[in-house]
């Protein structure tokens, strides 16, 4: 009996990792840089711009513990697919070419969501399973901006979660 048990729970594992899906070959990601952080607790409550006086703007950002930040350049040719995928913690995504296409696992519809040169978007991290892809006939690009624990993973492939039909 716990043999067959070990057995099960052995074959639900591989299962599970053989499911995973991966960027294809139509896109790579290189990192440009990697610092470590002790923890940071920033915050500019209300800062005003002169420029826009009447405008407050505010930003905060706390960790506990060391944090690794990376600087990535990703470049998706036509076709270029990240695979599905999260991250440990958050990034702030630049389209620097082209125009991307983002899908997020848990949208039953499969909402696609459009990123086109010069406009920027933020991936909050956790269990946000997700996946970018160029549907267009041009080459794609970003630069992100990724925070997460220290030694941790700053890519985790994640199941394909059925939710869009591609």
């Amino acid at each position: 009996m716990l043999i067959s048990g070990v057995i099960m729970l052995t074959s639900l594992h591989y299962a599970r990792n053989v499911s995973a899906t991966e960027a294809n070959s139509a896109f790579t990601a290189t990192t440009i840089a990697k610092g470590r952080f002790g923890e940071i607790d920033v915050s500019s409550p209300n800062l005003k711009l002169k420029a826009h006086e009447s405008n407050a703007w505010s930003s905060w950002q706390k960790t506990q513990g060391l944090s690794d930040l990376y600087v990535q350049s990703n470049v998706w040719k036509p076709g270029g697919s990240t695979g599905w995928h999260t991250h440990p913690g958050q990034s702030l995504i630049i389209v620097t070419a082209g125009t991307l296409t983002g899908y997020e696992g848990d949208d039953p519809n499969c909402k696609p969501s459009v990123h086109r040169q010069g406009t920027g978007f933020v991936d909050f991290g956790g269990n946000h399973v997700h996946i970018l892809r160029n549907e267009d006939t041009v080459e794609a690009r970003t630069i992100a901006i990724q925070l997460v624990p220290a030694d941790a993973m700053h890519r985790v492939d994640a199941e394909d979660p059925g939710t869009c039909r591609f």
